[in-house]
């Protein structure tokens, strides 16, 4: 069975808030499917691909919901009906484990890095180190990120900055947005002249350019886990849980540029 292919990050980003927007302000409705999956907004592409596969090979339907992880995880705990949740890190897996609302462990699907991005047309690298100095880099400009409040992009983004000493001087100097697709967005529309973003999401754009690279261990591992939500599941969650750990998903998760959980190349 058919489904339409995404064609671009601003279709993802008008996606995103759609979902977040039928979320917040109803209880529905949501597309009719099988099974519907929550997801982080950097699996917008891989997953999308992956869905598509398993709706021809099980003739099931498959409806994915992407936004920040922190939203759709409060969402699950208000008792949205989702069936499988991916999140973009394990702080927010945990939160719904520790209440109750996951069946069975979950699963690491894929691992990402985190990158600094430009414009395309920008044509110098930043050396990522203490003294790169991203303050004075921007001059006047702000920095795109997704909120460290509550989205795992923004966190790992505090947690890389903190690191090498820059977050203090970056004060008052960052466009906080919901999520990663909307800070790769904003630097596509030159509305900020640098944003940190994952890199998976800068492959998936003509519009940008990385100009450096996070180095690990500068922050924790950027992860993938998935999970089963109790209160929903039922056999055809079961089949597509399984179906996402199977080696033919786990090499669409490599052409998108997607790493193991360490960050490793696959």
């Amino acid at each position: 069975m058919s489904r339409p292919h995404p064609a671009s990050a601003h279709f993802y980003m008008n996606l995103a808030t759609i979902a977040v927007v039928a979320l917040l302000f109803s209880p529905g409705p949501y597309v009719r499917a099988d099974t519907l999956v929550f997801a982080a907004s950097s699996l917008a592409d891989v997953l999308e691909e992956i869905i598509t596969v398993y709706e021809q090979q099980a003739g099931k339907n498959v409806s994915a919901s992407y936004a920040a992880s922190s939203i759709l995880a409060r969402q699950i705990e208000a008792g949205a009906p989702a069936h499988v949740f991916i999140s973009a890190d394990e702080n927010w897996m945990n939160y719904l484990n520790r209440r109750g609302f996951l069946s069975g462990a979950p699963r690491i699907l894929a691992g990402n890095r985190l990158v600094l991005i430009a414009p395309a047309d920008h044509t110098a690298s930043i050396a990522i180190g203490r003294g790169m100095d991203l303050a004075g880099i921007l001059g006047r400009e702000r920095m795109a990120i997704a909120d460290p409040a509550g989205v795992p992009a923004g966190r790992v983004a505090r947690e890389a900055l903190e690191y090498y000493g820059e977050w203090q001087a970056l004060q008052g100097r960052f466009i906080p947005l919901d999520n990663v697709r909307a800070a790769l967005i904003a630097v596509e529309k030159k509305e900020a002249p640098l944003g940190i973003v994952y890199e998976t999401d800068a492959l998936a754009s003509p519009g940008i350019r990385v100009v450096g690279v996070f180095p690990a261990q500068s922050h924790k591992p950027v992860v993938y886990p998935a999970a089963l939500i109790a209160a929903n599941r039922d056999a055809d969650a079961e089949a597509l849980f399984a179906y996402l750990q199977t080696p033919p998903t786990k090499a669409v998760f490599t052409r998108h540029g997607f790493r193991d959980s360490d960050g490793a190349a696959r």
